[in-house]
């Protein structure tokens, strides 16, 4: 089979560049060893564990591309504010949406939610070729572009392959593409939990002695009582809290929490993930790209690595279809360098900002803790600089694809 373009992915970020350019007159290929089809959804059905905060920018892109009704239609809950503090000290910071005239800070939003909303979007399109469980196994350079074989022992070829398949990515190991990665030394424990205080469409964040833990509001038939947690802690601290029962676990995540939302009621089952941030030292090779957690991972501090992801999508479109117009051929190192210029840079600094993040709230020294404390205090007094903290929570810095902006 030959297609302009194969995407190897149809996560989030797959799905999304393939809907982005639906409408581009490009054979498009999306393939993934997943089954493509959404999951029936009731409202009252318990939460997925894995979530992700989806920025305003992020909610830009999906509306444009025709995902953002299933979304909503399905399950999204808003938030306005964000409260942080120093589980060692008495620094704190309050954010708000409307402290940059916006209504919310963004959406907490389950990764199926998203997933399906895209995949129905997707089927209602037909401009889209998908190839349901298929597995990559093997991939070969071309003159121009790249032959994939599958499993099954179909064969593809394509001037220009996209990785969208993940932190894991087969199509990055397979065409040599190398990474810097460093383990956190750290695992991060997902779940949902009732509380007795409804959750003030607040999104909290403690940074305790053993790493950050968020909670992150949720709703469900109207009822504001849920959130969804991420726990960051050492292996070790891990192994042990996921050995505990319920009852054990609630009271463990209340006492970290500083039962900022009363005492937790209900838990749900758990998972245990480890934390590695990985980057790719290119994100192209001629007739290649890598999109999203195929071409970087970062820490879950701040629940940004989605919205990178989406931008990544975008931005490519926006490039593909730039290249298009004038003639040249996508495919192209030419071409794609554009897209890793436009986006590595941005996604280096939020790692980076991320790590230093995770760095300055693990230190034990007394006048790094000062300082921490201070800084938080500093910031939380001068309305500029939270403003600032809040639009980059938007997604409305940096350079940003036409699908992003307002």
């Amino acid at each position: 089979m030959q297609a302009d373009l194969i995407i190897v992915g149809a996560g989030m970020v797959g799905s999304t560049l393939a809907l982005a350019l639906q409408d581009a007159g490009l054979k498009i290929v999306l393939i993934d060893a997943g089954p493509l089809q959404a999951q029936p959804f009731a409202a009252e059905d318990a939460f997925e564990p894995r979530v992700s905060a989806l920025s305003a920018a992020s909610q830009r892109i999906l509306e444009r591309v025709g995902a953002w009704s299933g979304i909503a239609g399905r399950r999204a809950s808003p938030y306005g504010e964000m409260q942080v503090w120093d589980g060692s000290g008495t620094g704190h910071i309050h954010f708000t949406a409307a402290s940059v005239h916006a209504e919310v800070l963004g959406h907490i939003v389950e990764n199926r939610v998203v997933q399906d909303a895209l995949l129905d979007s997707l089927q209602a399109s037909g401009s889209v070729e998908m190839i349901a469980g298929a597995r990559l196994e093997r991939l070969d350079p071309l003159d121009e572009g790249w032959e994939l074989v599958l499993a099954d022992g179909q064969r593809l070829v394509t001037p220009l392959l996209v990785a969208a398949d993940g932190a894991n990515s087969t199509v990055r190991r397979l065409s040599g593409c190398e990474t810097r990665e460093w383990d956190y030394l750290h695992h991060a424990i997902v779940t949902s939990v009732r509380c007795a205080e409804p959750n003030r469409r607040t999104a909290w964040q403690r940074f305790t002695d053993d790493g950050p833990l968020a909670f992150l509001p949720l709703q469900r038939e109207g009822d504001e009582h849920w959130c969804s947690i991420v726990w960051s802690v050492p292996e070790d601290e891990a192994s042990r809290l996921m050995a505990l029962d319920d009852e054990a676990f609630r009271a463990a995540l209340g006492r970290a929490f500083e039962y900022r939302l009363g005492e937790v009621l209900e838990v749900d089952p758990r998972l245990c993930i480890p934390l590695r941030q990985r980057h790719a030292k290119r994100y192209v090779q001629p007739g290649l790209a890598l999109i999203g957690d195929a071409a970087h991972t970062i820490h879950p501090l701040a629940g940004q690595g989605v919205n990178l992801g989406l931008l990544d999508a975008a931005t490519l479109a926006e490039v593909i279809q730039a290249a298009q117009a004038r003639g040249e051929q996508p495919g192209s190192l030419r071409v794609l360098g554009r897209y890793e210029r436009r986006r590595m840079p941005h996604n280096l600094a939020m790692m980076a900002a991320m790590e230093g993040f995770e760095r300055l709230f693990q230190a034990d020294p007394p006048l790094v803790r000062w300082l921490r404390n201070a800084g938080l205090k500093g910031v939380q007094a001068l309305p500029e600089a939270k403003a600032l903290f809040v639009r980059q929570a938007l997604g409305l810095s940096g350079d940003l694809p036409e699908l992003a902006k307002a």
